[in-house]
């Protein structure tokens, strides 16, 4: 696979920084470094956005992630490798992905299990990180950025 052209991020350097900026305001507050990559990755699956499940994997490893949980992100709902924070965030990922998929794209119920597993902080973070790499993964199937070109 071929890029359609170069990255508009690198492109647009202004875009690059504001966006780096925005995951950078995503780390720290109570979400942990393997939680971010558990809802990138799983954004990243649900777009199809091959360069980001590549990267956000290899990352997840590096910050101590298991080859087990990895391979079993898209089926979260049906393992029982995650606890329930980590399933409330991949639950908020799922519906703030899928915005289009249904009439109310952010169940209460979504939302109360995320508010319950999170504080306020903590949960303004996961939105915004959640915001974050799908507006990466847009980026990156729209231009068809392939996979393992870039490694973290």
């Amino acid at each position: 696979m071929q890029a359609r052209m170069k990255h508009p991020v690198l492109m647009v350097p202004d875009a690059m920084n504001a966006l780096q900026a925005l995951a950078a305001a995503t780390h720290g507050g109570g979400l942990t470094p393997k939680t971010l990559e558990l809802i990138h990755l799983r954004a990243s699956q649900i777009n199809g956005c091959a360069a980001c499940v590549d990267g956000h994997a290899r990352i997840a490893k590096k910050a101590g992630e298991t080859d087990e949980r990895l391979f079993a992100v898209s089926a979260w709902r049906e393992t029982p490798y995650f606890n329930e924070p980590e399933r409330a965030a991949l639950a908020l990922t799922e519906a703030l992905t899928r915005i289009s998929d249904r009439p109310d794209p952010v169940s209460d119920d979504v939302w109360d299990e995320a508010a319950r597993n999170y504080d306020e902080d903590e949960l303004a973070r996961l939105v915004l990180a959640i915001a974050s790499i799908n507006v990466w993964n847009r980026l990156n199937v729209a231009t068809r950025q392939p996979a393992g070109v870039w490694k973290p």
